[in-house]
């Protein structure tokens, strides 16, 4: 049964910089302007208005719950800003690119399946990718006369051989889903546990153990996750290029230390670094 959600002068919440930051990959934009999208077993179509937000679609629970928990919409993201804008200039200009930029709660297991999709990879390739294994692996909804599929469970996809995943379009990466997805299975990574643990450091470690992890993987699922840890700095191409670009100088971007550009996060932006990191990655690669 359909459900509607209507939020009245709420501040900080902008459907493109939202949907197009780089934080999630099962959100399109339609003709009107309005985004559909799907988590869990949620179909919800997003349309902005002046003054007015309307959030509808099929939902699995009560719709103004769900969208409070998944939009992060108890965290009052001003104050978030104001405190942020007093760091620099271009932290400040970043900020009011992407003001509407919230860290949306998304789903452990599903981050990380999708963040190891996304290395060395390209947004519309990953979409397609995750449609994909989504339509062979998840199960049908249909919203407005068209059909929408479920992320995956563990044990959906760990039905799948390599050859399976090879023919999704994973290329190398399909050797990582099918350990990973065995990994986790098997319960050599507890991420029920994980979703308890308090120290950031240790659950990056154990993040690292799963195979297609590598720093940057972990650190977006770290942040972009339930888990929502703002003490890390996921750091891609943009990210150096934004730093250097900033604050390092160096005439060889690509010999930037990430180990320097860690250091600097921390110290500018303290433990809201992985929310500063949103509004410089956003800015950066929307205006290159």
């Amino acid at each position: 049964m359909e459900q509607t959600y209507v939020l009245e002068n709420l501040k900080s919440f902008k459907v493109r910089d939202i949907f197009d930051c780089g934080q999630c990959f099962r959100w399109d934009e339609g003709e009107d302007g309005s985004y559909t999208g799907i988590f869990g077993n949620n179909v919800l179509n997003v349309k902005q208005e002046p003054n007015k937000i309307t959030i509808s679609g099929i939902c699995d629970g009560d719709i103004k719950e769900v969208c409070n928990k998944y939009f992060d919409l108890d965290r009052d993201y001003e104050k978030i800003k104001e405190k942020l804008s007093q760091v620099d200039d271009y932290l400040k200009e970043s900020i009011k690119y992407g003001e509407g930029i919230r860290i949306l709660n998304q789903d452990l297991w599903e981050m990380i399946i999708s963040f190891i999709v996304s290395a060395n990879n390209n947004i519309p390739r990953i979409k397609g990718i995750i449609n994909r294994m989504s339509q062979k692996y998840g199960n049908k909804i249909e919203f407005h006369g068209k059909d929408y599929f479920t992320f995956p469970t563990i044990e959906a996809l760990s039905t799948a051989s390599v050859e399976d995943l090879r023919a999704l379009g994973l290329g190398f990466r399909d050797k990582y889903i099918y350990e990973t997805t065995k990994k986790i299975k098997n319960g050599d990574i507890n991420l029920e546990h994980m979703k308890h643990e308090n120290d950031t450091k240790q659950m990056r470690n154990e993040l690292l153990t799963l195979s297609g992890v590598g720093p940057k993987v972990a650190d977006c699922i770290l942040l972009f996750s339930t888990l929502k840890r703002f003490d890390v700095f996921p750091i891609d191409v943009w990210v150096r290029r934004v730093m250097n670009d900033l604050y390092i100088h160096n005439s060889e971007e690509s010999k930037v230390n990430k180990k320097e550009i860690e250091k600097l996060a921390r110290e500018k932006y303290g433990d809201l670094e992985g929310i500063a990191q949103q509004y410089l990655f956003y800015w950066k690669r929307e205006n290159n």
